[in-house]
């Protein structure tokens, strides 16, 4: 365990809240996965041994990532970003359906044969990008017009490409950015301004969907009808993933059914990936679903402590863009299998099986662990010039 230790940098309790969440998620994905493999003629062997292959790679690139010092994604963030839109262009003109949902989200990678869903990455990238922007203009007067064609025109493109095939993506960025430009100190004025466009625009795509749904992807109907059908409070077909949702948690009580007795994996779809939440709590009980909860909120406060130890500005501006996200998205997946938000198609981060999702939450984590190694040698650095004899400090300034 120490040899493990020696090689990794940045705070061991997120490292230690990683470990835990990825070695459980490999007790639900393996029981919501048979009902997939018996659906589709595979062994429920095979599923586990590829989401074992989906976070060992995730790790790879959270290991290489974190190791990289935290200034080098400033520039990675603006290379990246035409890089992500030619991506998202590509994906919505020749994007694949994924067992009958997901329309216009995913390409297929040329010799690999492998789905990847390009949205994340573009979410990643730009919120990377977002943050070196803000820590860049940091006690600098601001302009709308500058900063408008500096950090609000690719914001939009970016939620404008995304936005016809993931609405819950979309909205999720659009809200962390303004979370982030408001902590990052951008004019109150400014952000309401683009926070009343981002509306309107809003609004203005959803009565053109349904004026023309012949010329939107068909997840636009499909989300526009769970918001309804989440403010009706009625009933539905569209409620069956909900209901279904409701009946694990009610069936799996305090202490659960137990491992692999789960009833309604054999009948909610995306059991593995989008519900699983509801899975976990149906056979492991309530009690264990309440613990995972609060690891995700000792992961974000472990993430506090980080922004408030580092000096850097970018290093606290990224660890809230990427880092906040990842809590957030698993708080809607937790809160769509209680019927507390409408049904958005988000994971629960490093339990719900995936590829895509997985690796993209690992990098970001990386660079939360590559923000928190830099500040802990930052520290180390300022004691050992505390403790360094006055003669040593001489020499070495001159």
């Amino acid at each position: 365990m120490t040899t493990i230790f020696k090689h990794i940098k940045g705070d061991k309790y997120i490292w230690a809240i990683i470990a835990l969440l990825a070695l459980f998620s490999f007790l639900p994905v393996f029981s919501a996965s048979s009902n997939l493999a018996n659906l589709y003629g595979k062994s429920p062997m095979l599923l586990l041994l590829k989401h074992a292959v989906h976070l060992a790679m995730g790790f790879g690139f959270m290991y290489g990532v974190h190791k990289m010092p935290s200034h080098y994604f400033k520039r990675l963030s603006i290379i990246g970003l035409p890089f992500v839109i030619v991506l998202l262009v590509y994906t919505l003109a020749k994007g694949s359906t994924i067992g009958g949902a997901n329309a216009s989200r995913w390409i297929q990678v040329p010799f690999v044969g492998v789905s990847f869903q390009t949205s994340t990455l573009a979410a990643l990238v730009l919120m990377v990008y977002v943050a070196q922007y803000l820590a860049n203009i940091k006690n600098k007067v601001v302009t709308f017009k500058i900063s408008f064609i500096k950090l609000w025109i690719p914001v939009g493109t970016i939620l404008i490409l995304i936005l016809p095939a993931n609405f819950s993506t979309t909205a999720i960025i659009f809200t962390m950015i303004l979370m982030l430009t408001f902590v990052g100190g951008y004019p109150i004025k400014y952000l309401s301004v683009i926070l009343g466009a981002g509306l309107v625009f809003l609004l203005l795509f959803g009565l053109a969907a349904k004026a023309f749904p012949d010329a939107f992807p068909n997840r636009v109907e499909t989300w526009i009808s769970r918001v309804e059908n989440f403010a009706n409070g009625e009933d539905t077909e569209e409620d069956y993933q909900i209901e279904r949702a409701k009946m694990a948690i009610a069936s799996g009580g305090l202490t659960g059914l137990g491992p692999g007795k789960s009833v309604q994996k054999n009948f909610l779809p995306q059991s593995s990936s989008d519900f699983i939440y509801a899975i976990i709590v149906e056979e492991w009980g309530m009690i264990v679903g309440v613990a995972i909860l609060l690891l995700y909120l000792f992961l974000l406060f472990r993430m506090i402590v980080l922004i408030n130890k580092t000096t850097d500005l970018f290093g606290k501006f990224v660890v809230i863009g990427v880092g906040f996200p990842i809590i957030f998205q698993a708080f809607i997946n937790m809160a769509v299998a209680t019927e507390l938000f409408p049904v958005t198609g988000q994971t629960l981060p490093l339990i719900s099986s995936g590829g895509t999702s997985i690796w993209m939450t690992c990098i970001a984590l990386g660079i939360v662990l590559s923000v928190s190694g830099n500040t802990k040698e930052a520290v180390k650095k300022v004691k050992l010039k505390q403790t360094d004899n006055p003669l040593d400090v001489l020499k070495e300034a001159m």
